[in-house]
């Protein structure tokens, strides 16, 4: 027995697999070659470059050589060097017919890449496939072992390779989800287990992100958020050129095509290869890199079905690391640093990996998808999966260190305040402050009018700290100009469990824009500063009771429901004249409704959350609203509809264009208070230099405030965004084209009292230029008033403004 123990101690270094790391360079250039094949003759093992030429293999005791080659280069047999890093340089083929075998390789690739194209419909699953089904393990780390090593930081030959080895590592989180798709309702994910490092709760702002593509068959191939040009996309062959590096054989033999960008700078796209079945053009292994702000890398595997005859993805893996401006990956909403792969003086860097598994595969058998489903659904229980679940269900090694995470990250969650930190960002966003079970509304804090100058006050409402079944909300605000005291009072009751009905009462005294139009179901955004105030001096002072309804039908239609009553008086001298009479104090009775629908937005909800993941777009606005006479002593009876069309075209070659189509109708007895204006933002001063102020997101910039009223009034506007330029952290300029259009026109002219204005009946046209976040968020803007409401002096048709765009 101790001879049989010897003789397999012996043995053993035989069969321990290590790994070698190296780089192949062109021997010439010393420039990296990318996609080399890093062959081992004796296990039929091969393995590519990665886009800096670096790679790494598992070998074995055994292995002697390493057989490196490269289209157009000279093959070379290379010595096993363990535990040391290797350079290999290449020499080019010395071929009188170089050029015309490139060209016929590029041409053959070509070929293969069109065949794939052509045939995408028997071989992308969504097109193929009438349903699956599948279920996937998912694993994301945030680590600091130096594994990855790039070209330019090693100086000699011989490095050797060190790994930082620690209790934990940085961060993790774990997934386990349920996929079904048919042809129908497209892919829906639902998510069973879910668990993160140091936290109890699901972290949302993780759930939310679109981590990595489930297919290189579309158009596009998204990484964290950003697209890039699909390499068998419609436009393929104007994005990228291809060529093939190598033939694999097996039972189903694959080409392997290199795909790089044609145009990087104008189209964002990725570089790496494509296996490609020879027989069914199928994608049998994708690789993708990218090597700049972000070092990416980014894979797929295929495992092939004979009953289907198809190629179904079965596992994918991408690798974040720090590229040449160190760029930060902000898992939890914000620059907190749990969440960056961002080195520092005192740390290696960061790097982040996410794997995925699939399987449990089901091919076309019947499949139920609720319609109108969300894209992502997280189950209530998916927090409370035991150990004994997550056991089962792994297919990913959980090793000791991963388990130390939890204890070690938790710890450092606990010393650095990580769940105040995220609080306080996520509320921050929609313009509030947690301080216990209160949040303090920073909105109310501070503002600035030319009818109050100054408005500073204070603003509270409730948050799930006290209760997530009912908010109590308040305010109070003081006028320094007008030397009046506003305030606002009120609370919401939630009606059922999942959190999509919520029934509100509130009381305000306080001034209201005359003409200002506002969608009871526009999300609420907090703006560090909001430019169009600064200028306003026309209001009127409303106190009002309403009592609003919200109720989400579905993920992609939201509904308000609202009826107010309010009494009116003016702060100037205008009047509304109807019957005889003039008003310038009424009371209006009214009952509202407003729809808001993103028919093509995907969304992820839960018990308590409803969260949009891709904003797709048109989306559609509706709002009516009918007064009625006598009602509560209401003075007027009119009705008021309004519609609006959001559009965003987002490009692959980083341009952005966005149209937004309003209509605005009024019919009835309608003072001024109640129409409609355009969303003028240019002060009524005499000199260019005195109307300098800051540009607005949506606003007319050469229209003067007051000028323009309507109670029927269509407004189109249209922005450009061009790429932006990278100078340094805080520049980062973008060349913003505008073009805005107005018309309408006022049904009762006459009646409006003690004020001159215009109507929109000749049609108002604007065209603009920004540069913007040239410092710190500021830029400049510059407009020019055009067509038939252009005025006689050519320095009032100009506005030349600041812009302010801080990402939050």
């Amino acid at each position: 027995m101790q001879k049989l123990l010897l003789l397999l101690l012996c043995c053993l270094p035989n069969l321990i697999l290590g790994q070698q790391k190296g780089f192949v360079l062109d021997q010439s250039t010393k420039a990296p070659l990318p996609f080399a094949s890093v062959y081992l003759p004796g296990e039929k093992t091969t393995v590519f470059t990665n886009i800096d030429g670096s790679f790494e293999i598992n070998i074995s005791q055994q292995t002697q050589k390493l057989e490196i080659s490269y289209l157009g280069y000279q093959t070379q047999y290379v010595p096993i060097q363990p535990n040391k890093l290797i350079k290999v340089y290449l020499a080019p083929k010395a071929e009188n017919l170089k050029e015309v075998a490139i060209n016929t390789t590029y041409l053959a690739a070509n070929k293969i890449i069109k065949e794939a194209i052509a045939k995408k419909s028997q071989n992308d699953p969504d097109l193929k496939l009438n349903s699956y089904q599948y279920n996937s393990y998912n694993k994301l780390i945030i680590d600091n072992e130096s594994q990855f090593l790039e070209f330019n930081q090693i100086n000699q030959d011989n490095v050797a390779i060190k790994t930082l080895i620690e209790k934990g590592r940085a961060y993790l989180t774990e997934q386990i989800s349920d996929f079904a798709y048919n042809k129908e309702e497209g892919l829906k994910e639902t998510i069973t287990a879910t668990r993160t490092a140091g936290f109890k709760k699901p972290v949302y702002q993780l759930l939310s992100i679109k981590v990595q593509s489930s297919s290189w068959y579309k158009d596009s191939y998204t990484i964290f958020g950003t697209s890039y040009a699909g390499p068998l996309g419609n436009k393929a062959f104007k994005n990228y050129h291809y060529k093939i590096l190598d033939t694999l054989t097996g039972k189903r033999p694959a080409y392997v095509i290199y795909f790089h960008p044609k145009r990087q700078q104008v189209v964002a796209g990725l570089e790496g290869i494509l296996h490609i079945d020879t027989t069914s053009y199928a994608i049998q292994k994708a690789k993708g890199q990218l090597k700049g702000n972000l070092i990416i890398n980014a894979s797929q595997d295929f495992e092939y079905f004979p009953s289907q005859n198809i190629w179904f993805p079965t596992a994918q893996s991408l690798t974040l690391k720090p590229g040449k401006h160190q760029q930060e990956v902000a898992i939890f909403g914000g620059n907190i640093r749990l969440g960056n792969i961002s080195p520092t003086s005192a740390e290696r860097p960061l790097y982040l990996k996410a794997t995925q598994t699939n399987q449990d595969l089901i091919f076309n058998k019947p499949v139920s998808i609720t319609k109108n489903q969300s894209a992502v659904t997280l189950l209530e229980k998916a927090t409370q999966q035991p150990e004994s679940f997550w056991q089962k269900n792994r297919t990913i090694p959980f090793t000791k260190r991963d388990e130390n995470t939890f204890t070690s990250v938790s710890q450092r969650i606990e010393k650095e305040n990580i769940n105040r930190k995220i609080d306080i960002v996520e509320n921050f966003k929609i313009g509030y402050f947690p301080i216990s079970f209160l949040n303090i509304d920073l909105r109310k804090l501070v503002k600035y009018n030319n009818y109050e100058s100054f408005r500073l006050g204070t603003g509270l409402i409730t948050n799930d700290k006290l209760s997530s079944n009912f908010k109590l909300h308040n305010y109070i605000v003081y006028g320094f100009k007008d030397d009046q005291i506003k305030y606002g009072f009120g609370g919401a009751l939630k009606l059922n469990k999942n959190n999509r009905s919520w029934l509100d009462i509130s009381y305000i005294d306080d001034i209201e824009e005359v003409g200002a139009y506002q969608y009871l179901t526009d999300q609420q955004s907090y703006s560090l500063f909001e430019p169009r105030l600064v200028n306003i001096n026309f209001y009127y002072k409303t106190k009002e009771w309403s009592s609003t309804l919200t109720h989400r039908f579905s993920p992609k239609l939201k509904s308000s429901w609202q009826l107010s009553h309010s009494t009116i008086d003016q702060t100037t001298n205008y009047r509304y004249e109807i019957d005889s009479k003039s008003y310038k104090n009424y009371q209006i009775s009214k009952v509202s409704v407003g729809l808001e629908w993103s028919p093509f937005s995907e969304f992820l909800t839960s018990n308590n959350k409803i969260i949009e993941l891709d904003k797709n777009y048109p989306k559609f606005s509706l709002q009516v609203e009918q007064a009625f006479r006598n009602v509560l002593d209401s003075d007027f009876s009119f009705t008021k509809i309004g519609a609006k069309i959001n559009y965003s075209l987002q490009q692959l070659n980083q341009q952005t264009t966005e149209v937004i189509l309003e209509g605005n109708y009024a019919a009835g007895e309608l003072p001024l208070t109640h129409s409609f204006h355009a969303y003028p933002n240019n002060p009524t001063k005499d000199a260019l230099l005195q109307r300098f102020s800051i540009a607005g997101i949506r606003t007319f910039e050469t229209m003067y405030f007051s000028e323009f009223f309507s109670d029927k009034q269509l407004n189109l506007q249209v922005k450009h965004f061009f790429k932006s330029w990278y100078l340094w952290k805080y520049s980062q300029p973008q060349l913003v084209l505008i073009s805005r259009h107005a018309i309408g026109d006022m049904a009762q002219l006459n009646n409006h009292i003690n004020l001159d204005f215009k109507t929109l009946n000749h049609g108002y046209n604007e065209a603009g230029v920004e540069i913007n976040q040239l410092l710190m968020g500021f830029g400049i803007s510059a407009a020019y008033r055009y067509g038939a409401y252009h005025l006689p002096n050519f320095e009032d048709n100009i506005s030349l403004k600041f812009t302010f765009n801080l990402k939050l």
